[in-house]
């Protein structure tokens, strides 16, 4: 079967060929993969790019650890989460005060110059958080491009108290300079360069004057578009509901595994992005799994509890399945 490739994708194509860095080439291979028409004749193709964007992205990745700084940063639990914003939003505050993380926190700007990581627990699965320097900053394209670029999520973080549209609107221009715009559900935006990412905003500094009217006209101005939340860091004002809303915001759910015969592990769940099935399920297990899979059995978003159900079966979070093989 022809491949019958578009001509943006040959115009991708050229892009890998002149393009000089690793981050420029897996962009262009990315968005090579985006345009390519999904059949049977593409096939070969769409495996051979995803090889060659593992292939240069293992180079980057080794050629950076034998620097003096990496850029990149290995995503650990349950998704990536990237803090952005202007200097003095209370990013460092926001980080220490959700995880166990020890971030420089100072009244003057540019405090944070590197990347700090911590996890944040939320109920029974750790969410990654990398606080990143202020993108008005001069090192913010080096450490902002490349941790934005992969992170799973994109929260941007506001100072409630201080103008807070105009923040996010600075925010948004510096992200689209760097070509990092809002995941829209426009498939045909393959744009080369840009790179589309799931976004949040987050209010900070509830607790000082007027921080009331700036969470107002954020939710009026974005919670069409956006997730919009309210907290103060330094006083813990609304960090629960914040866990809560990053774990929606990053569109995934928990499913729990059992043996027949045996209870479920709730305490350590498979993660998949919403939509998943029990062959991903299954394949997150054991990569032999999806082979041999014969059925699964399923408690939660079956017709009745103990459903059998195939391979397609979409599941919900809080799922528990047993596979059978």
């Amino acid at each position: 079967m022809p491949a019958n490739l578009p001509p943006q994708y040959f115009d991708a194509e050229k892009q890998f060929r002149m393009a000089k860095s690793p981050e420029a080439k897996i962009e262009a291979l990315e968005a090579m993969l985006a345009i390519m028409p999904k059949h049977k004749g593409t096939d070969k193709l769409h495996a051979d790019l995803r090889r060659k964007i593992a292939k240069i992205s293992e180079e980057a990745e080794k050629k950076y650890a034998t620097s003096r700084i990496s850029f990149h940063i290995r995503k650990e639990g349950a998704g990536q989460v990237a803090l952005v914003g202007l200097p003095n939003v209370g990013k460092s505050q926001l980080l220490a005060a959700v995880t166990e993380a020890s971030p420089d926190i100072a009244e003057y700007p540019f405090t944070t110059r590197a990347p700090t990581i911590g996890m944040m627990r939320f109920e029974n699965i750790q969410i990654q958080l990398v606080d990143t320097p202020p993108v008005a900053g001069r090192d913010a394209r080096t450490w902002v491009n490349n941790i934005a670029r992969n992170a799973d999520l994109i929260a941007i973080i506001v100072d409630l108290s201080n103008q807070p549209v105009e923040q996010v609107e600075a925010t948004f221009q510096e992200l689209e300079n760097m070509g990092i715009v809002p995941a829209t559900n426009d498939a045909q935006d393959t744009t080369l360069g840009r790179r589309q990412r799931k976004m949040l905003i987050i209010g900070n500094k509830n607790d000082l004057e007027n921080s009331s009217i700036g969470q107002s006209r954020l939710k009026s101005q974005y919670s069409a578009r956006f997730p919009v939340m309210s907290i103060s860091a330094t006083e813990g004002n609304g960090l629960e509901d914040l866990k809560r809303g990053v774990f929606e915001a990053l569109d995934i759910i928990r499913v729990h595994t059992k043996n027949p015969g045996t209870k479920p592990d709730l305490t350590d769940p498979v993660v998949l992005n919403r939509g998943g099935t029990v062959k991903n399920a299954a394949e997150s297990v054991h990569k032999e799994f999806r082979s041999k899979l014969k059925y699964a059995v399923v408690w939660g978003s079956g017709k009745f509890d103990g459903q059998r159900v195939g391979q397609d079966h979409i599941l919900q979070d809080g799922d528990i399945i047993e596979l059978h093989i």
